[in-house]
């Protein structure tokens, strides 16, 4: 008898004891090694809180998917996962889009539910919190402001951001590349846009032509997607101090890792900024961390939540590079964990590379709804449970799950009801977690933004330095012209001049300016996967 037969309540008395198919399952889950616990396995109708379902701590670099409907439990999943790893020295990051994850941080509120849930599954329940950080884009909201320059977050990313097709995305390429090249660096979004703008104008039209050349339509489109970006609030985004983002990988001082927290419910109405923002962050961290192949433990464990936005929308280059690195992150180390609704909204090719899958309940209320079904059934290995009416039937906080095993192995596949999170499921008070946050010593690192010279100051130097030339050489000819006419006596006509346009650009003001800027940061700019800039750390 399969568990969808019968509603996953326990009947009242012990459970009976497991055989079968039943008991192949918890064998499966028997890790000799270290594992984080999951909860208990749910079998005909009962919970049997001997047969642990487990993870083991050495394969969360293989990464893994957390689907499942809106309300059945995603979150607390991640709060589970998160507490585990950091309580065996795992940095995490969790990206907090509805504000109900901070949490973490503060010990768990005892309750009669929390401790009818520990004994269903077998837990030994204690209220504890743990070490925490707590981060925000650009300073929008609460947290350590994580800022990136426009030249580190490269031109791949910048045109998913701003929405760019592949024409415009290619001429953005472009113009990173001739700024990368002159030393003009690109900190904040009104530095890419003086150079998009001086690249077509009069004097900058030239620099491009060699290598293609810039349209002027390309160039408005792209002026015009920066201005709403702007207006949308999102240039605070981009600036310096720059976020390292080996700031993830610490941990505290009793050697439980640190949780990084990155608050975004102020921005959840931009989700294509978030998504490609903690993409950015994982193409930084593959930029710059070693390879270290298989190790007991991962370096960080990384939650993408709201995956599915992401992926919506983007070409085939963006997929390939996202698919890339995920495939290539693993070997450094670092783990990640896609969160969404279905499967079905993670490409096939990243999907393929998920070993470990959470699958809390999916709704079937519509025609498309009961194909989402049977499509994500379709991605679990042959299991004596009929996942169809199971995923149909779990309550929240249950799950259908599969891990790797220590060989690398797929588990059996296991209806589970979950452990409850030992710290507080909600959020804490502003007041608790404002303090939090100016207490960190990243907070004088990273508070306050700072505007140095960049491309923008470079430009607007050199144009004005040009007009004062051309201001000075139509003085100098109109002296000159009036010498010659009062020498001559206005016998003869004196001799035509350049124009003034001729003048400003045949003088090699501007060429010998941009050669000087050129030589500042010596060489162009390396970049990866996604064009991103590597650092100089």
């Amino acid at each position: 008898m399969s568990v969808s037969e019968q509603p996953p309540a326990s009947h009242g008395g012990p459970p009976a004891p497991l055989a079968g198919p039943a008991a192949e399952i918890a064998a499966g889950y028997a890790f000799d090694g270290p594992a984080l616990e999951l909860g208990a396995l749910l079998w005909d109708g009962d919970c049997h809180p001997d047969a642990r379902i487990r993870v083991p701590l050495p394969v969360l670099n293989r990464h893994g998917l957390v689907a499942g409907a809106t309300g059945t439990g995603k979150t607390k999943t991640l709060q589970l996962i998160a507490e585990q790893l950091s309580a065996n020295g795992v940095p995490v990051f969790l990206a907090d889009i509805k504000g109900d994850v901070s949490g973490i941080a503060a010990p768990g509120a005892d309750g009669e539910k929390v401790r009818e849930r520990a004994g269903q599954v077998g837990q030994e329940w204690r209220a504890r919190g743990f070490p925490c950080e707590f981060y925000g884009l650009g300073g929008t909201g609460p947290g350590i402001p994580v800022r990136a320059t426009v030249t580190s977050f490269g031109p791949v990313l910048l045109s998913k951001v701003l929405q760019l097709n592949q024409t415009q995305e290619q001429s953005l390429g472009l113009i990173f590349h001739y700024a990368d090249a002159k030393g003009l660096e690109l900190v904040d979004l009104k530095d890419l846009r003086a150079v998009v703008a001086f690249l077509v104008s009069d004097t900058g039209k030239a620099e491009l032509k060699g290598i293609g050349g810039l349209s002027t339509v390309t160039a408005g489109v792209i002026l015009r997607a920066i201005t709403a970006f702007e207006q949308q609030g999102a240039g605070g985004f981009f600036g310096e101090p720059e976020f390292d983002t080996s700031e993830f990988l610490r941990t505290a001082a009793d050697g439980r890792g640190t949780v990084s927290v990155l608050e975004l419910p102020a921005v959840q109405d931009k989700p294509q900024l978030f998504s490609t923002f903690l993409m950015w962050m994982l193409a930084d961290l593959f930029n710059d961390l070693p390879e270290v192949g298989d190790l007991d433990r991962p370096k960080l464990v990384f939650f993408f939540d709201e995956a599915h936005l992401l992926f919506k929308g983007a070409s085939k280059a963006f997929l390939e590079s996202i698919t890339q690195t995920v495939r290539l992150i693993r070997s450094k180390g670092v783990g990640i964990f896609f969160v969404t609704q279905t499967p079905k909204d993670v490409p096939a090719d990243v999907l393929a590379q998920l070993g470990n899958r959470v699958q809390h309940a999916l709704r079937a209320f519509t025609p498309d709804d009961a194909k989402a079904l049977k499509a994500t059934v379709r991605t679990f290995p042959n299991s004596p449970y009929d996942l169809e009416e199971v995923l149909t039937g779990l309550g929240t906080g249950e799950a259908v799950i599969t891990v790797l095993s220590e060989r690398g192995a797929p588990t059996p596949v296991a209806a589970t009801r979950l452990r409850a999170p030992e710290s507080l499921m909600g959020p804490v008070e502003a007041a608790a977690l404002d303090a939090a946050v100016k207490a960190s010593p990243l907070y004088g690192r990273y508070a306050e933004a700072v505007d140095r010279e960049s491309a923008y100051e470079k430009l607007t130097a050199e144009q004005r330095a040009a007009e004062a030339a051309a201001l000075d050489a139509a003085a100098a000819a109109e002296a000159e012209k009036a010498a010659e006419k009062a020498a001559r006596g206005g016998a003869r006509a004196p001799k035509e001049e350049p124009s003034l346009a001729e003048q400003v650009v045949g003088s090699g003001m501007f060429t010998s300016l941009a050669r000087s800027i050129g030589t500042q940061l010596g060489r162009e700019i390396s970049r990866s996967i996604f064009g991103t800039a590597r650092r100089r750390r």
